[in-house]
């Protein structure tokens, strides 16, 4: 069962026109439409299903620099200071606390990459620093295992994703900008080769530029625009328990399980060191980007296959304007929860923190992620399709980015001066 968001009254029409359409109701296509309608820019989101029903609601909350790329470090920290500042922008409570995020390691080989990332953003100025199992110890109590270090960012934090993306819809709504829930896109209008509008399952909305933020969903749709974007599926695994005393505020993870506090007083867990994935032919079309980051993750990897992934792969790669779009064949992407993965994940956190034998696992759900690559997301104009930007491939980190993610996708569409250097995010870079 998927994580219930809070509720947001949507537009039951479609405007004949605007200036921005957004294809893609998640976070960082609803953050975009904020950013346009601060702006007094004209803008509708249109949504195949309900807002942040897929991967926007079901993440992990972590708002996080730690680890991240070099290049993508400045996009998590301009949305740092933009999470602190949401909810008085937006009026309403997003769940963000800057609580900390901590990562365990069991060997000095699980140290090695932490250690190198610590030098390799020295000159950033981060608060991130290398900890000693005393020091560990000492900011979650009660643990079991025998750690040889760790990793702890004191300014990374965590926020709800089931009220984030509704509180950040209403403040768009009320800044002016339409939201429209089952309205698949279809294709795109032309005229002289530039984006002129978009053709929705109810009918067509005329359009200066269009954002694609459409998620695991912006490959299929690019590709039937004969557009390449490299991305492939992998599914995660979550719980929550019910309100239960734990270790620490700060999210914790370790090499095959991770947890955060929660609002309501619970903890969001899953196995942080297993992803399930099913080989399609999209791995024999791509697959080669891949093989750096196989290579690496391979152990980490669970092949699995369920009833909504064999439908999302039966859908087709190309349609016609007029037929029935893959988008509005299956609404709402949710895939089955592995058992398996979540039994491990408990195991796991209760070998470390013996606390947790006590918790009561209250809802389980699963979530499917577009990865790059890189496993950085791409922010960018569309040079074969003028009027086109696309902001998808967020890699399960879209949530924590969105905020900035969100205002240099509105800046790129407009044309205004972009938050942070868009270069990384490139298209062409694959």
């Amino acid at each position: 069962m998927a994580p219930a968001i809070t509720p947001v009254r949507t537009s039951p029409a479609l405007p004949a026109t605007t200036t921005v359409v957004v294809i893609g109701g998640g976070i960082v296509g609803l953050m975009a439409a904020l950013v346009l309608a601060e702006r007094g820019i004209p803008v509708t989101v249109i949504e195949k299903g309900r807002i942040a029903g897929e991967q926007s609601s079901r993440n992990l909350g972590w708002v996080r620099k730690t680890n991240r790329g070099i290049a993508d470090v400045p996009l998590a920290t301009e949305s740092d200071r933009l999470w602190a500042a949401m909810p008085e922008r937006v009026g309403a409570e997003v769940g963000y606390r800057q609580a900390g995020i901590l990562y365990v390691a069991r060997s000095e080989a699980e140290m090695a990459p932490h250690e190198a990332w610590i030098a390799s953003v020295r000159e950033l100025g981060l608060d991130s620093r290398l900890l000693s199992p005393g020091e560990i110890d000492a900011l979650v109590p009660g643990g079991a295992a025998r750690w040889a270090g760790g990793i702890c960012t004191p300014s990374d934090g965590r926020a709800e994703p089931t009220l984030a993306a509704s509180a950040i819809a209403r403040a768009a709504m009320a800044k002016g900008a339409v939201i429209v829930e089952q309205c698949a896109a279809q294709a795109l209008a032309r005229s002289g080769g530039a984006v002129s509008g978009v053709v929705t399952e109810r009918g067509e909305i005329g359009c200066e530029e269009v954002l694609l933020a459409g998620g695991i969903w912006s490959r299929r749709f690019l590709g039937n625009l004969g557009v390449s974007l490299p991305t492939l599926p992998l599914v995660a695994s979550v719980l929550r328990t019910a309100p239960m005393e734990g270790p620490t505020e700060m999210a914790v993870g370790g090499p095959d399980f991770s947890f955060r506090k929660r609002l309501d007083g619970g903890f969001t867990i899953t196995q942080r060191g297993a992803l399930q994935t099913s080989i399609t032919p999209d791995h024999l079309r791509i697959g080669l980007h891949y093989l750096p980051t196989l290579r690496a993750q391979w152990h980490n990897l669970r092949l699995g296959y369920g009833s909504d992934f064999a439908a999302y792969l039966a859908l087709g790669r190309r349609w016609r304007r007029e037929a029935v779009a893959p988008l509005e064949r299956l609404r709402t992407m949710d895939p089955p929860v592995n058992e398996g993965l979540i039994q491990e994940a408990m195991r796991n956190l209760i070998a470390a923190w013996p606390a947790f034998a006590d918790a009561t696992i209250a809802q389980r759900w699963a979530g499917m992620i577009d990865v790059t690559p890189d496993s950085h997301p791409v922010i960018a104009r569309v040079p074969a399709v003028p009027g086109l930007t696309l902001a998808s491939g967020f890699s399960g980190h879209g949530f924590g980015t969105a905020p900035a993610a969100g205002q240099l996708a509105a800046d790129l569409v407009t044309g205004a001066k972009p938050i942070l250097d868009p270069a990384p995010y490139r298209l062409d870079r694959f």
